[in-house]
């Protein structure tokens, strides 16, 4: 059973009782990590989170039977005096190994039954970890992200306070927006019918801080999508949300970097560059098919339009006809990527809408194989190849289409091709990628939608042609991108009360509908505006990537699975039809082939 600790303090982690503590007296606490019963001794390892150490209980202790039944997991604690293990014992691959606890006293604090998994068991599936999350939190590599995470966290503040942020939290019940993804939707009991949106971010607050006189805000917020889940894409996640007053993009800019810098070198003890390289999204879309590259390898983009353009080929002839483009990568020493590879290319090329690839190889012996060697011949192909500096043992991949099509393609596919040749993708590239289109056009509705938020401003020698080409916009808008991943988003905001409605009328608002959805921020653009911009980044994706993580669950104590459910919580559950009736709500069942 269970005992009290009255009359029992830890003094020490165990993972901290080292060779400096020799022959003091210590009391430790934590976990049995292993049992071991050698004739006069029982050898028990305790687990906390600052480490391991061995304790040893003699058998003529009158607590020898109870450290006889300790199983794995039990909570214990053990008082005694440390001593040197003899040379021969010595484990030299744990860091208390030299020293071991001779108890002169022990408790049972907590029994446990056998558990579902070993915690030293790396091998066990993620539905289960997450099933006894608990448990896979006493992983010591869980609890060093968890660390670091921290670590991270407090650096991070620092920095903005030293640089006279100040931290103020929004609320977390606002008002439903039309734009952006789906909001997770709250039912009020005292307005029957109508309900609050948990935010998806705090961007019309942040700027009415700005508009209140609170000239540099930041604050590590809880946001809400809701969206299809994927490896770095979780329902609920942590911003780092930074607005400033009386700035631009490059005030922006230089204190992201110097966050940064300070954030990698306090944490992991890593230097990164003092200023990160910029790209416009043009520019990234063209060389590398993507808004959000990995730049820490090649395989860039090429356009081989004019290289082709006389063709007979039906399939690049027709792109280029409707205005399209035909483009390619060279995928440097895959020529001997086996067929079933290349034809998973394929369907990635596919999967994002393009209509397929063709590919050339030039194997190290000096020949050439092509899947459209029907219609050019080897000078042709040679030529082609030349386009892409290909040598020997490369593979050229092809895509004819519209442009959107070929990009998004190709950059999907040039991801796929340095994931199978099994890149060394070490360190940490920075981007800033710059210029979004400030629209996008929905074929569905026929109209456009703001590419991020209603709030970016256009660049200012583009605001006329939001009345003659509005796709030719460009924002002031700006992405931080690391290793392929987008860490966030920011802009400069739109300060200007004309220029905001312009915005949204051109958006399909009328004055009626602008003012149900934002006429609290609208009512405030009427009281004087302070320029201001800002970003978001996550915190999450961060700890992800400093961490080495594979997914954004492992940096997230209590993540939500790919349909959105927690395994341990069961979250979401079922509610009574009372609490319901309360809120004014009735749920209807759908069929299964709705």
């Amino acid at each position: 059973m269970g005992e009290s600790m009255k009359g029992m303090t830890r003094t020490h982690y165990c993972g901290h009782v080292t060779e400096s503590l020799i022959g003091q007296t210590v009391t430790v606490m934590g976990w049995v990590n292993k049992q071991r019963d050698v004739s006069s001794l029982i050898f028990l390892v305790l687990r906390d989170r600052m480490g391991i150490v061995q304790i040893a209980v003699d058998k003529n202790s009158t607590f020898y039977s109870d450290a006889k039944n300790i199983r794995m997991e039990y909570v214990v604690a053990a008082t005694g005096k440390v001593i040197a293990r003899t040379p021969e014992n010595v484990n030299p691959n744990m860091p208390t190994g030299a020293v071991e606890i001779e108890v002169t006293e022990l408790r049972i604090l907590s029994e446990a039954e056998v558990p579902p998994f070993q915690v030293a068991d790396e091998g066990v599936a993620i539905d289960t970890r997450l099933k006894y999350r608990y448990m896979d939190l006493r992983r010591p590599e869980m609890q060093r992200i968890f660390e670091i995470r921290h670590l991270a966290a407090q650096s991070i503040r620092h920095y903005l306070s030293d640089a006279g942020f100040l931290e103020i939290e929004t609320p977390v019940l606002i008002n439903s927006s039309p734009e952006g993804a789906r909001d997770y939707l709250v039912p009020s009991r005292m307005h029957h019918g109508s309900f609050y949106a948990l935010p998806q971010s705090p961007q019309q607050m942040k700027q009415i801080l700005m508009v209140s006189g609170f000239d540099k805000y930041f604050q590590l917020a809880r946001c809400f999508r809701d969206e299809d889940l994927r490896a770095d894409r979780q329902p609920e996640f942590t911003q780092i949300d930074i607005e400033m007053s009386f700035a631009d993009e490059e005030n922006v800019f230089t204190m992201a970097e110097e966050m940064m810098g300070r954030v990698f070198k306090e944490v992991l003890n890593t230097d990164i560059p003092k200023a990160f390289p910029r790209l416009t999204w043009h520019e990234a879309m063209e060389r590398y098919g993507s808004d959000k590259p990995d730049t820490r390898f090649g395989m860039e983009l090429v356009n081989i339009s004019d290289t082709v353009k006389d063709t007979d080929f039906q399939v690049f002839a027709n792109a280029l006809k409707n205005g399209g483009s035909v483009r390619g990568i060279n995928a440097e020493g895959c020529a001997t990527m086996p067929r079933k590879q290349i034809d998973a290319l394929v369907e990635v090329a596919k999967h994002h809408q393009a209509k397929g690839l063709a590919w050339i190889t030039l194997p190290d012996d000096g020949t050439i194989k092509s899947t459209i060697s029907k219609f050019f011949n080897e000078d042709q192909l040679r030529e082609i190849s030349a386009k892409f500096k290909a040598k020997p043992g490369d593979l050229v991949l092809l895509c004819a289409d519209t442009n959107e099509s070929v990009l998004g393609a190709l950059g999907a596919v040039r991801t796929a091709a340095a994931k199978w040749k099994n890149l060394p993708l070490e360190g940490y590239d920075f981007l800033w990628v710059t210029k979004f289109p400030l629209l996008e056009w929905s074929p569905e509705d026929e109209r456009y939608y703001a590419s991020t938020h209603p709030f970016t401003s256009p660049l200012e020698e583009d605001v006329p042609l939001l009345d003659t080409n509005p796709a030719a916009v460009r924002s002031r808008s700006y992405d931080l991108v690391l290793n392929g991943y987008e860490l966030g988003s920011g802009s400069v905001r739109i300060h200007q009360q004309k220029l905001q409605n312009k915005m949204f009328e051109f958006l399909g608002f009328t004055k009626e509908s602008a003012a149900d959805n934002f006429g609290y921020f609208i009512d405030a653009l009427k009281y004087g505006v302070p320029p201001h911009c800002g970003i978001g980044l996550g915190l999450d994706r961060i700890i992800m990537i400093m961490t080495g993580a594979d997914s954004l669950r492992e940096v997230i104590a209590f993540p939500k699975v790919k349909d959105a459910s927690c395994p341990m919580t069961h979250a979401p559950n079922n509610i009574p039809t009372d609490q319901l009736a309360e809120l004014g709500i009735m749920t209807i069942q759908k069929n299964d082939d709705e």
